[in-house]
């Protein structure tokens, strides 16, 4: 869901929901997307300075898959980059492969995170896992968990119990 909410509206939500829940600002990682960036990105600039001046973590998703220039990658205070699935679901494509590589590169060069998307097969994830990409998110992991659900299966982890995902 896309909606317009004002600078200084969702810094002032971010700023009394981490009073409110007593969250580490650093605990918590905001995500924008490349093309929602691009759309204003003056404006997400100062957002986004404005979010990282709170300490809160960001994420710039979908990357790759807009038209941003390096010099906004550069000026944008981001601290992971998140491979868009496209690119992993085709990362059996030479292209691809290499896209993939470049954005690795790249974030390890600027030193910022790395999250691949839409990792679904283990042969997507044996891929990443031999560029050493850091974290991977998608279906051979875990489908989507209500939050209920992810309370109970972090409980279970505490105590010990395997971490199963169907």
């Amino acid at each position: 869901m896309e909606f317009t909410v004002s600078k200084s509206d969702l810094v002032r939500q971010v700023t009394d929901t981490l009073r409110e829940t007593g969250l580490e600002p650093h605990s918590l990682r905001l995500e924008i997307t490349e093309s929602a960036a691009m759309a204003d990105a003056e404006r997400a600039r100062g957002l986004l300075v404005d979010l990282k001046a709170l300490g809160v973590r960001l994420s710039l998703d979908d990357f790759g898959t807009g038209f941003s220039s390096l010099s906004y990658l550069q000026r944008f205070p981001v601290d992971t980059l998140k491979i868009d699935r496209s690119f992993v679901a085709r990362s059996d494509e030479l292209d691809c492969r290499e896209i993939i590589r470049t954005i690795l590169n790249l974030a390890r060069t600027l030193g910022l995170d790395v999250v691949a998307e839409g990792a679904e097969t283990h042969g997507q994830v044996a891929f990443l896992e031999s560029l050493e990409c850091p974290s991977g998110q998608g279906y051979f992991f875990s489908r989507p968990v209500p939050a209920d659900e992810v309370h109970r299966l972090l409980d279970g982890l505490a105590a010990g119990d395997p971490l199963l995902v169907a």
